[in-house]
């Protein structure tokens, strides 16, 4: 998330650059530990940070001659760059779902954005989530790591829960796919007493057989998992609060999550990530349906909800700026809890490590924060190609129609990239030639990238009226570390192709 979606965090001022009006930070944070292990250090995960000022007059701009002269990237360069951390998967299971793609993009180091994926084992269906992190990236890495445990539990129905309860929680509820991160063994053991205590009262929960909601299961687990957050960020050990823990509950992210289950499709949704949905239509038009409401200032009704749930003597400072307390620009989020806590416990548990300034001005009837999401329901249909889901540093460059039409392209032009070969060996010379001409139209088309959410990226950063344009590629690639937070911001995409004979086929 952007420096401008954190204005003013822990004391920081104010200030502008060039037409962006961007708020953001002229605090040096200073990392000491990790959460996760080595295999995982180029996160560099937080375990608390001491902020120090830095005098207004030490700010560095640059002027456009500086930026003129920014190193040069061959179109190799730029294209290795492009795909460093992209990645595909496809699936033979005969399902709604052909595959996915996913990329990341980082614009803070280091990238406070990630993202998930999973089949579930004990039930049907697919998890996909994006996670943009705020205050650094540790609560986006560790509700990456654990958010989709909980939703797998809350889905299962009441015997198999029951199970998996008996069996000390030690059977396995997901295959993920790319995962490459573990968290240190003490923290590992933590997360997995306060999973198992959870499944404990979910068991006794459902031994009521109350009727299945999807919506609700999807609510449970955030508001849980953030619970949790919560709890573990005031352990304290020989009277020390746990500074690992707390640096998770003092930082935050905003999550979009999709559950996809043949035709069915659920998406919950907190703060600014969005979900896209690419639509065919008659004429091969492409439309965007959006299944997402982002929770910031441009939501009126989210406004009134905050306003709504605080005295009328606050209603010039609850939202300042267009931000939280004038601070946070998302208006829901996990983590965070300098917004949710009370006064006394952020005294107890925050301001010895922070200081006075981790308490927002005119804090006065907590929480201000919630982290329950919205979610959306809809049913899959054979025009629904694909669905794209990704953080706010796409969204800033490209609106939902825009992506959904360069993946949309992407999917024609694509199959170039492959040899051609023909549909079938009893084929016409009529139906050969048919078969040829289709082939030199789609090759107008033909794209650099076969990954659907690198081509997405490339066009976003480079694209322009006249097309691509390799510079605006190269310079957007190479700004330097102190500008280039100001100019865009970590991008994190996943693009899930639908199989649209399977939706055809499959029963209402």
């Amino acid at each position: 998330m952007r420096a401008n979606q954190l204005a003013l965090s822990y004391g920081a001022c104010q200030g502008f650059w060039g037409a962006k009006r961007a708020h953001f930070s002229t605090l040096t944070r200073k990392w000491s530990t990790e959460l996760f292990c080595a295999p995982c250090q180029y996160l560099q995960m937080v375990s608390g940070f001491r902020t120090t000022l830095v005098s207004p007059h030490r700010r560095k701009f640059h002027s456009s001659r500086q930026l003129s002269a920014l190193q040069r990237l061959s179109p190799q360069e730029v294209t290795d760059r492009l795909r460093q951390n992209e990645y595909t998967q496809e699936f033979n299971s005969g399902g709604s779902m052909k595959s996915f793609d996913s990329n990341q993009l980082s614009s803070n180091n280091p990238i406070e954005d990630t993202r998930s994926e999973a089949r579930c084992l004990l039930t049907a269906g697919m998890l996909f989530g994006v996670f943009d992190g705020h205050g650094g990236a540790a609560c986006a890495q560790v509700i990456a790591k654990r958010l989709f445990h909980y939703i797998t539990v809350c889905l299962l129905p009441s015997d198999l829960l029951q199970e998996y309860h008996q069996s000390d929680s030690n059977k396995k509820l997901l295959e993920p796919y790319n995962d490459k991160l573990q968290f240190y063994e003490d923290l590992q053991q933590l997360y997995d007493k306060s999973f198992k205590l959870f499944v404990e009262e979910l068991a006794n929960e459902k031994k009521q057989k109350e009727e299945f909601q999807m919506k609700d299961a999807l609510v449970k687990a955030f508001l849980k998992l953030d619970g949790d957050l919560s709890k573990e960020g005031k352990l304290s050990n020989n009277g020390e609060v746990n500074k690992r823990t707390l640096s998770v509950a003092m930082s935050g992210a905003v999550a979009c999550v999709a559950h996809i289950d043949g035709p069915h499709l659920h998406v919950a949704n907190v703060g600014d990530c969005q979900a896209v949905i690419g639509v065919l239509g008659e004429g091969n038009t492409w439309t965007a349906k959006k299944l997402t409401d982002e929770h910031n200032a441009d939501n009126i009704s989210e406004l009134n909800r905050i306003i709504k749930q605080h005295p009328p003597s606050e209603k010039d400072t609850v939202i300042s700026s267009d931000r939280l307390l004038g601070q946070l620009a998302p208006l829901r989020a996990m983590g965070d809890f300098r917004y949710k806590w009370s006064r006394e416990e952020l005294t107890k548990y925050a301001v010895p490590t922070y200081g006075e300034n981790v308490i927002a001005p005119h804090y006065h009837t907590p929480p201000y924060l919630t982290s329950c999401p919205d979610v959306s329901y809809h049913r899959l249909r054979p025009k629904d190609k694909f669905l794209v889901i990704a953080s706010d540093g796409l969204w800033d460059l490209v609106s939902p129609l825009q992506a959904v039409r360069l993946v949309g392209e992407h999917m024609s032009g694509k199959v170039t990239l492959s040899p051609f070969r023909l549909p079938n060996a009893n084929m016409t010379l009529n139906d050969i030639n048919e078969a040829l001409q289709q082939r030199k139209e789609v090759l107008k088309l033909k794209p650099i990238d076969k990954n659907a959410s690198t081509h997405l990226i490339r066009n976003a950063l480079g694209g322009s009226e006249y097309g691509l344009s390799h510079a605006k590629l190269s310079q957007m690639l190479s700004l330097p570390e102190s500008i280039v937070r100001l100019v865009r911001d970590d991008i994190t995409i996943t693009v899930i192709y639908f199989d649209s004979d399977y939706l055809r086929h499959c029963p209402l």
